[in-house]
């Protein structure tokens, strides 16, 4: 994945976390993550938190993952 990612890369990962999300929801996440993804990608790996978009559509959509 390069630093700015693809909508489809955003569908495989909500698929994996188990929160499908539309073509339409992908590309806005995709569109809005992608500056934020660049931005850290200088210092990428060195962070203790993890930048994996599917949690936003858990916590938008109020599914508890527990």
């Amino acid at each position: 994945m390069t630093d700015r990612p693809a909508a489809a890369d955003i569908e495989a990962m909500a698929r994996v976390a188990g929160v499908p999300a539309s073509d339409e929801v992908a590309t806005r996440i995709a569109q809005s993550i992608g500056p934020a993804l660049e931005t850290f990608a200088a210092i990428g790996g060195t962070l203790p938190f993890d930048l994996e978009p599917a949690t936003f559509l858990v916590v938008q959509t109020g599914r508890d993952r527990a």
